[in-house]
């Protein structure tokens, strides 16, 4: 596997005595289904967020791709989930397109909420996957996923979820080496998705927005997972975008991607190149990502 050691799955290395021992609890398990296999092995590996909560979803996804790597088998899923299937859970009514323009001083009442019920979930979900290019997929591990609202209405979605894996120019620029970065990434942020309704043509709201977030997603993450993250980051893919509203929020410019992806095991660049921007939520983040000096 290259430069790492183990099995890497959901921000976890996992060793073959790891592995050992989650057969051990998938032979155990009573009743012999996934959510219980989950359930022992988290237990089993003190699978845990800082909360001291078990990362169920995590050691699920993580278990899945054990068993399709042929590192372990799992029994066969009890339900049936919509994995790969087409998106069924819009909202039961779409919001009425209320057009709205002019400057961001214009809106009132402007805040991101929270998405927490199941029925805004599946709102967010459903606005992302009509009316964002890259379409809907789950957030990849702790996220946090906000309605874009303000007196006028619903103006779009933002989400954040788990930080890339490995960026080089990331990496150098926030001085991590390989083992600090796998101690540490947890504490860096995605913003995965960004969506302003077509039908919304406010100036500046895109850079206020981003405003917003940066002095609440701390905060918001911290109640929620018992961690506070010290970076945000984001990917621009180019020349579809300028990342013009980055700039405006201070975002910081870092580089640009290689374009090959986290399976391109034969370097060969095949994905669009995309422009690397952070922003920092604390003045010590590089002490706070295990860097000192």
């Amino acid at each position: 596997m290259g430069e790492e050691t183990g099995h890497r799955v959901c921000g976890r290395t996992l060793s073959e005595a790891d592995l050992a021992a989650i057969r051990v609890e998938i032979a155990l398990a009573d009743p012999p289904n996934r959510a219980e296999i989950a359930r022992r092995v988290c237990r089993r590996l003190d699978w845990r967020n800082a909360k001291g909560e078990a990362k169920l979803m995590s050691a699920r996804v993580g278990l899945l791709r054990l068993h399709r790597s042929g590192l372990i088998e799992l029994p066969e899923p009890t339900t049936r989930n919509n994995n790969g299937l087409p998106l069924k859970h819009g909202p039961k009514r779409w919001p009425q397109e209320r057009a709205f323009s002019g400057s961001v001083g214009a809106l009132s009442g402007l805040r991101l909420s929270p998405v927490a019920e199941k029925a805004r979930s599946r709102l967010w979900n459903g606005l992302i996957d009509r009316y964002h290019y890259l379409g809907y997929s789950p957030l990849p591990g702790a996220q946090l996923r906000y309605l874009i609202e303000s007196e006028q209405g619903l103006l779009g979605a933002l989400g954040f979820g788990a930080a890339a894996w490995k960026v080089a120019a990331r990496d150098r620029w926030i001085g991590w080496e390989r083992e600090t970065r796998e101690r540490h990434l947890g504490r860096v942020l995605n913003n995965a998705r960004f969506l302003v309704l077509p039908w919304i043509r406010v100036r500046n709201l895109a850079s206020r927005v981003l405003a917003l977030a940066a002095r609440q997603v701390g905060e918001d993450f911290a109640e929620r997972y018992g961690e506070r993250p010290v970076l945000l980051e984001t990917f621009v893919e180019t020349p579809r975008f300028r990342g013009t509203c980055y700039r405006a929020a201070n975002w910081q410019y870092l580089g640009c991607t290689q374009g090959r992806g986290k399976c391109d095991v034969a370097h060969r660049a095949a994905l669009a190149r995309k422009d690397i921007y952070v922003y920092p939520l604390s003045a010590d983040f590089r002490r706070a990502l295990g860097v000192e000096g």
